[in-house]
């Protein structure tokens, strides 16, 4: 609770964003990285296919990090009102310009582009920061409202 003055009523701080996760990573840890975001997101309330679907949209963006961003990235996790927010970022050269506007399904045969597609598939939203310097791609997905407790 916070309110300096005793006269006024007492008020609820507002709800700061919970960080669950922050740590570097390189093509060694991406297995023991995916672990822990899922027990993370499934600590957050998380379960069934959208925690399969979050922990998977992760997995590509952590892959693609360690593939195309320098062979390592940092990951950040946090909990923001009934958000559960996964942010990967890198230190490569940046996306094409073409990867970052088509949002488009990749053709069957392409061997390249299926990452990106399926983590803004399987998130609810997805924004992509990128350019020379490296990317930054943050995902998102809405909480259930937690069950009331039983009488």
């Amino acid at each position: 609770m916070t309110n300096a003055d005793p006269d006024l009523p007492r008020t609820a701080a507002p709800p700061e964003p919970c960080l669950l996760i922050a740590t570097a990573f390189d093509q060694g840890e991406v297995t023991q990285l995916r672990h822990s975001a899922a027990a993370c997101a499934h600590g957050a309330g998380l379960r069934g296919q959208r925690l399969n679907d979050f922990v998977l949209a992760i997995n590509e963006l952590t892959t693609n990090a360690v593939r195309h961003g320098g062979g390592r990235g940092s990951l950040r996790m946090w909990r923001q009102a009934r958000n559960l927010v996964c942010e990967v970022s890198d230190h490569g050269d940046g996306l094409s310009s073409r990867l970052l506007v088509d949002h488009r399904r990749p053709a069957p045969d392409s061997v390249g582009g299926w990452g990106l597609w399926l983590a803004r598939e399987l998130s609810d939203t997805m924004d992509v920061e990128s350019d020379r310097a490296g990317t930054v791609v943050r995902i998102t997905i809405r909480l259930p409202l937690p069950h009331p407790a039983p009488d």
